[in-house]
C-alpha cells in the first residue's frame, strides 16, 4: 500500500515539475504517464475529470490529480497525488521569493518565459485537438462546440456560464433521446412485430416438414418378405 502511494506521489511530482501553462497543458503528459505507461485510467475518464474540474472549485491540474489518485487508491491516493502535483510549485516559488528580487525584471527570465509561452501554446493546441477528436462525434456536439466558441470569443461570455449551459443542453438531449428510444420500442403485451412473428413461426413448418419426411420414409420402406411356411403334415402323407 505504502509503495503504491509513494509511486503516486513521485509520478505526480514529476508531472507537476515539468508542466507549465496550467491543467490543459498538462494533458499530453497525463496521457503518456497515466494512460499509456501505467494504465491507471483511460482517455475517456481523463476527459471526464477535465470536464468535472471545470465546474468544481480549485485549479484544474490539482482537481484532476485528486480524481486520478482517488480512482487508483481511494482517499489516501487522492491525498498523495494532490500533494505530489503541488509540491514542485511550492518549492520553486519559495526559492524564487527567497533568493531573487524583482524576478520579472531580469532579462534572462523574460527570455525564458517567452520561450515557455511558445511551448505552452503548442501543448494547448494539442490539447484542443485531442479534446475535439475524442468528444465531437455527433451533430449536436458540433453545435455545442461552435456555440461555445462564438460565445466566448466574440461575446466574452464567462466560461462558467458556457459550461453550465453545455451541461443543461447535454441533459436535455439525453432526456429527449431516451424518450424517443423508449417510444420506438413496442410496449410489453402487444403483438410481436412481423420480424418477431416470422422468427417464432419459422421453426413450425420445419418441424412439420421433418415429421412428414420421416413418416414418408417409414412408409416407403418395404417390409421384409415373409419366411416360407413349412409344408403341412397332411400334404406330406399324400405324397407318400
Amino acid at each position: 500500500m505504502l509503495k503504491s502511494l509513494l509511486e503516486l506521489y513521485i509520478v505526480f511530482f514529476k508531472i507537476g515539475a515539468v508542466t507549465f501553462g496550467g491543467g490543459y497543458a498538462m494533458l499530453p503528459i497525463l496521457e503518456r504517464e497515466l494512460v499509456t505507461k501505467r494504465g491507471w485510467t483511460t482517455n475517456e475518464d481523463l476527459l471526464d475529470y477535465y470536464a468535472i474540474s471545470q465546474v468544481t472549485p480549485g485549479v484544474i491540474a490539482v482537481n484532476v490529480s485528486t480524481f486520478v489518485g482517488y480512482k487508483h487508491k481511494k482517499v489516501p491516493g487522492a491525498i498523495f497525488s494532490t500533494a505530489g502535483v503541488v509540491t514542485p510549485s511550492i518549492i520553486i516559488i519559495s526559492l524564487i521569493a527567497m533568493f531573487i528580487s524583482n524576478f520579472e525584471d531580469i532579462v534572462w527570465v523574460q527570455k525564458a518565459l517567452a520561450g515557455i509561452n511558445v511551448g505552452v501554446s503548442a501543448l494547448l493546441t494539442y490539447s484542443v485537438l485531442s479534446f475535439a477528436k475524442k468528444t465531437i462525434k455527433k451533430w449536436w456536439n458540433i453545435i455545442f462546440y461552435a456555440g461555445a466558441f462564438i460565445a466566448v470569443f466574440f461575446f466574452k461570455v464567462p466560461s462558467f456560464l458556457v459550461v453550465i449551459t453545455a451541461i443543461l443542453g447535454g441533459l436535455l438531449i439525453g432526456f429527449f433521446s431516451g424518450n424517443l428510444k423508449k417510444a420506438a420500442e413496442a410496449p410489453a403485451g402487444e403483438a410481436p412485430s412481423v420480424t418477431a412473428r416470422s422468427s417464432q413461426e419459422a421453426p413450425a413448418p420445419t418441424a412439420r416438414s421433418s415429421q412428414e419426411a420421416s413418416a414418408s420414409q417409414a412408409t416407403s420402406v418395404e417390409e421384409p418378405p415373409a419366411s416360407p411356411e413349412p409344408p403341412r403334415a397332411d400334404k406330406a402323407k399324400e405324397d407318400k
